[in-house]
């Protein structure tokens, strides 16, 4: 059988490849004060393995009107513990030196994940980077992730933490004028408490392995495949439970995903020069001969480049490029050129 109090002593990474670790004597355990109070992340205190997920989730609701870029940083950091602690629950195997991208598309974690709480992941994920790096970020791409981050806090409670929806909170965005100060003193706190830890990372990275590996000889791989496939099935109806707006997501992945790419993406699906978006195209299969293409991308000479049509990760991708065929069609027949053709769910791209 595993032991789970060395298990439960390593929480996962945050942001930037920093370990993070919990001692025993500081799991957050009832009675311990936390780092940062937050108005939704509250009940991922119940679980102590949570602790720092419920303090990463107030301090980034702090950040995210004054200062939007930390607090998606924050939501990043949230997001690769959630899924180190993920993968140390189950025991997934973990790629060598692994990138928080690398621990999602690893088939492992795949296996576990349902496809729309693996889209919020690389929503934080890809926006977060991009933060990290320097790049400027407003507050309400930093709203939107917030209420990314607590969806995923709901579906691990309701995965892995034995909850119920009627336990979960109502979401409430954090208020303009009444925004959290964040004082030297806690921000220091918090360093202090990870630095703190940084002495027992390499013994608790031993001491986590060996356990996995007695468990593994233990119970075998077969019943860590019934393990896994329990927890897909838990996470998929969990997903279920809590009825995810998978539209939004989408749409902001691809948003962003064509902002990586350089080009200008109108907010709230309001069009640009370059990326026009719910497109009217005539020439369609339709009573009325029109048809609105998700987006469309155009060149300097106002001229279609590509095609590019969302669709449900539920719905099969054919779905999507006959559709895109169909818009691209229409777009050659107007400007007598054909486009490129891209049909994606936010996760994957086919062209």
């Amino acid at each position: 059988m595993q032991d789970t109090s060395t298990k439960k002593t390593l929480l996962g990474t945050v942001g930037g490849g920093t370990p993070m670790t919990l001692s025993p004597s500081s799991s957050g355990t009832t009675g311990k004060q936390a780092v940062m109070k937050s108005t939704n992340f509250e009940f991922l205190r119940k679980n102590p393995d949570w602790q720092p997920l419920a303090d990463l989730g107030g301090f980034a609701e702090s950040y995210t009107r004054p200062d939007p870029v930390a607090a998606v940083v924050k939501l990043r950091s949230f997001a690769e513990v959630m899924v180190g602690w993920i993968y140390d629950s189950l025991l997934l195997p973990k790629p060598f030196r692994a990138t928080f991208n690398d621990l999602l598309v690893n088939d492992a974690f795949q296996a576990v994940a349902p496809r729309v709480v693996l889209a919020k992941l690389h929503a934080v994920r890809k926006k977060g980077n991009r933060a990290a790096h320097g790049e400027t970020t407003d507050a309400q791409t930093s709203l939107w992730l917030l209420k990314e981050s607590f969806d995923l806090g709901c579906w691990l409670f309701l995965s892995y933490g034995g909850g119920s929806k009627s336990e979960l909170p109502t979401y409430t965005e954090p208020p303009k004028d009444a925004a959290v100060t964040i004082t030297p003193a806690m921000k220091r706190a918090y360093l202090e408490k990870i630095a703190a830890q940084e002495a027992q990372m390499q013994q608790l990275l031993a001491e986590l392995e060996a356990t996995r590996a007695k468990a593994r000889e233990a119970e075998g791989t077969v019943a860590e495949l019934h393990a896994r496939q329990e927890a897909l099935a838990a996470g998929t109806q969990a997903a279920d439970v809590l009825s995810f707006d998978e539209a939004t997501t989408r749409r902001l992945i691809i948003d962003a995903t064509l902002g990586e790419a350089g080009w200008k993406v109108g907010k709230n699906k309001a069009s640009t020069a370059e990326v026009r978006q719910e497109l009217e195209i005539p020439h369609q299969p339709t009573a009325s001969e029109k048809g609105y293409a998700d987006y469309a991308l155009f060149g300097e000479d106002d001229k279609p480049l590509a095609v590019v049509e969302a669709k449900k990760t539920a719905v099969d991708p054919e779905a999507g490029r006959t559709q895109a065929k169909i818009y691209a069609d229409g777009l050659e027949k107007q400007y007598g050129v054909r486009p490129f053709i891209y049909y994606t769910n936010g996760y994957d791209i086919w062209f």
